[in-house]
C-alpha cells in the first residue's frame, strides 16, 4: 500500500514539476481551460441570480379588471357585488381612475406619456356623465385588483376570461403571466447552457487530448525503454494522466476567480437596477458545492482527455 501511495506521488510531483518547466505553455493551456469553463459555468450562475431576483419581485398572482371609459357608478357596484359573490375570490380592492393617474404619475420617467396620453385625449368628447375635463386629463380607466383563492394557473386564466365577459369590463389581465414567461426562459437558457457545455467539454478533452499527444512523441524512446525494463502501463499512464488532471483544475479554478471578478464588477450595475424594482438585490458568484463541482469537472476532463490520448499510444505501440 506504502509502495503504490508512493508512486502516486512521486507521478503528481513530476506532473507539477513538468507544468513549471514549460510555464508559457501550461499558461495558454491553462487560460482555454479557464475561459472554456467559465462560459458555461457563468451562465448557469447568472441564469440562478435571474431566478432569484424574479423571485424577489414575485407576488401572489392577481387578476386585474380594466372597466371601460364609458362605465358608471352603476356598472362599478354591479361588478363589485358580483365579485363578493364570487367564491374563488380571496379579496379585491376598487382602483378609481384618480388614485391609477396619481400613481402613474409617481412612476420614474413616466411624466412625459403622461402629457402626450392627455394632450391625445383633449380632442375626444367625453363619453359619460364624468367632468370633461377630468376625462380630458385622465386616460385611464378604473380598475379592480383581485386575489384569487387558487394559484393554479388554468384556474386563474378560467377566471380571468370570465371576468373579460363582464358588462362595463373593457379588458382583463393576469399578471402572473410574466413569470411564466421568465421560467420558461430559464429553463431555455439552461438547455442552452447545457449544450453549451457539453460541446466545450469536448473541445478540452480534444486539447487535452493533442498536448499529451505532443509530448508521448517527445517521450517515446524514454516510454519503449521503460517497457523493456518491465515497466506496466499504468505505471506508464500515470504521470500523463495527473498531467492533465492538474491542467484541468488550475483552469477550472482560473474559471472561478474570472466569474467572481465578473460578478463583482457587474454587481454595482445590478444593484442599480434593482433599485429600480423597489428590491434590493446582490449578484452572487457560484456557491461553495457550484465551484467544487467546476474544478472536480474541469479535473475529470483533463484526466479523460490524457487517458484517451496515451490509451490510444499504448494500444498502438504494443
Amino acid at each position: 500500500m506504502k509502495a503504490w501511495f508512493a508512486q502516486h506521488v512521486r507521478a503528481l510531483s513530476a506532473s507539477l514539476a513538468k507544468l513549471g518547466r514549460a510555464p508559457l505553455a501550461t499558461a495558454l493551456n491553462v487560460l482555454v481551460f479557464g475561459v472554456a469553463v467559465s462560459l458555461p459555468a457563468g451562465l448557469y450562475a447568472g441564469l440562478d441570480n435571474l431566478q432569484r431576483f424574479a423571485g424577489n419581485l414575485e407576488r401572489k398572482p392577481q387578476i386585474s379588471l380594466f372597466l371601460t371609459l364609458d362605465a358608471s357608478a352603476a356598472d362599478t357596484a354591479a361588478i363589485e357585488s358580483r365579485l363578493r359573490q364570487n367564491a374563488g375570490i380571496a379579496s379585491f380592492a376598487f382602483v378609481p381612475r384618480e388614485n391609477a393617474l396619481e400613481e402613474f404619475r409617481q412612476q420614474a420617467g413616466l411624466g412625459d406619456v403622461i402629457a402626450q396620453l392627455s394632450h391625445r385625449q383633449q380632442g375626444e368628447p367625453a363619453r359619460n356623465a364624468r367632468n370633461v375635463d377630468e376625462q380630458a386629463n385622465n386616460p385611464l380607466p378604473d380598475a379592480f385588483v383581485i386575489n384569487a383563492n387558487s394559484d393554479e394557473p388554468r384556474t386563474l386564466d378560467k377566471m380571468r376570461a370570465e371576468f373579460a365577459q363582464w358588462p362595463a369590463v373593457e379588458h382583463a389581465t393576469l399578471d402572473s403571466a410574466w413569470a411564466e414567461k421568465l421560467a420558461a426562459a430559464v429553463a431555455f437558457g439552461r438547455l442552452a447552457t447545457l449544450f453549451l457545455a457539453t460541446l466545450l467539454s469536448v473541445a478540452l478533452i480534444a486539447v487535452v487530448f493533442n498536448t499529451i499527444r505532443l509530448q508521448i512523441l517527445t517521450l517515446r524512446d524514454e516510454i519503449e525503454v521503460a517497457r523493456l525494463i518491465g515497466a506496466t502501463d499504468p505505471f506508464i499512464r500515470r504521470p500523463f494522466l495527473y498531467y492533465g488532471a492538474a491542467q484541468g483544475f488550475i483552469g477550472g479554478l482560473l474559471a472561478c476567480l474570472i466569474i467572481a471578478a465578473a460578478f463583482a464588477l457587474l454587481d454595482e450595475n445590478m444593484r442599480a437596477f434593482a433599485e429600480l424594482y423597489a428590491a434590493d438585490f446582490r449578484l452572487r458568484g457560484l456557491a461553495y458545492g457550484d465551484s467544487m463541482a467546476v474544478l472536480a469537472f474541469s479535473a475529470v476532463l483533463g484526466w479523460l482527455g490524457a487517458r484517451l490520448s496515451v490509451g490510444r499510444h499504448l494500444k498502438q505501440s504494443i
